[in-house]
């Protein structure tokens, strides 16, 4: 069977039989067709590829460099979830991808803040215009309710519960969950509400988006990304906007938060995900030793 043909089937899996985020989808497709086309050049049938085939597709996709580990071990991801949709197809009963040794990955600590950090890149926002109030209630939030990017830009008025004080967030594969908002995110998210959406509403419109841009119109991962870099920049404060997500993490296990409970909020369905903020905790332990304890 052709490969390009194999790789339209499996888009259309992801997106409506597993219902993948947009973004997982079009980088689990694009290597997808991209893995279709090297069959389809090598006259091979991507039923009966074995996993030497596999190595062969590899080891040529980095021309004359070699590739990182961290580059082949994103390919063979891929080629594991295409695989998986064939089996679930019936088009093979069998993974060849398994059969192919993957390089061994160093663990990768993200990056979080300190509490203090967190407090003066919020402080330093300039609330003097509906946009300041638009981006302090913006990042509050994400820190607060420790939010995805995505899940922050296509958070919509109808997620909100004020009276409640929860919003439900949509998540990864359409996944719902509901999260306490916090005496502080929600006396922004009021305030913005009241005092500053209205002014960014521009004619008649009835978009439903919380956080709206200079046009009325929802404000894309994008412009979060500008707006949090240019804030960043002011506050002296080193790390990306997910870096808060990663704080929100860290800080509450730090306060004494079970970790089943870190992770519902995360909205991680596997809870080795949420594992890795354990060993920045643990990063912290030990240098509390190094520096305070007499046999440190």
């Amino acid at each position: 069977m052709s490969g390009q043909r194999l790789a339209v089937e499996y888009e259309g899996y992801l997106r409506h039989e597993l219902r993948v985020a947009e973004s997982t989808t079009g980088t689990y497709v694009a290597e997808a067709r991209r893995f279709g086309r090297w069959l389809d050049a090598s006259s091979l049938d991507a039923i009966a590829v074995c996993g030497v085939d596999l190595e062969s597709y590899v080891a040529g996709r980095g021309g004359s460099e070699q590739l990182s580990a961290r580059t082949i071990s994103r390919i063979f991801s891929s080629l594991r979830s295409f695989y998986g949709f064939m089996r679930t197809a019936g088009y093979r009963s069998d993974d060849p991808s398994h059969d192919v040794e993957r390089p061994k990955i160093g663990k990768h600590l993200p990056e979080v803040l300190e509490v203090s950090e967190v407090e003066r890149f919020l402080n330093s926002i300039n609330l003097d215009s509906p946009y300041g109030l638009r981006d302090r209630t913006l990042f509050e939030l994400i820190y607060s309710c420790g939010l995805r990017v995505s899940e922050a830009a296509n958070l919509e008025l109808s997620q909100i519960f004020l009276k409640e004080g929860l919003i439900r967030v949509q998540g990864k594969g359409d996944k719902e969950r509901l999260v306490p908002l916090g005496d502080e995110a929600e006396s922004w998210l009021r305030s913005y509400l009241r005092e500053g959406r209205p002014l960014l509403l521009k004619g008649p419109s009835a978009i439903d988006r919380v956080f709206l841009n200079n046009r009325g119109e929802g404000l894309s991962r994008k412009g979060m990304w500008k707006r949090f870099r240019g804030i960043a920049e002011r506050a002296e404060v080193e790390g990306k906007i997910h870096t808060l997500r990663h704080s929100f993490a860290t800080h509450l296990l730090r306060g004494g938060a079970d970790l089943r409970s870190v992770q519902e909020l995360l909205g991680h369905a596997d809870i080795s995900t949420t594992q890795i903020y354990t060993h920045l905790d643990q990063d912290d332990l030990e240098r509390a030793h190094k520096a305070y304890h007499p046999r440190g």
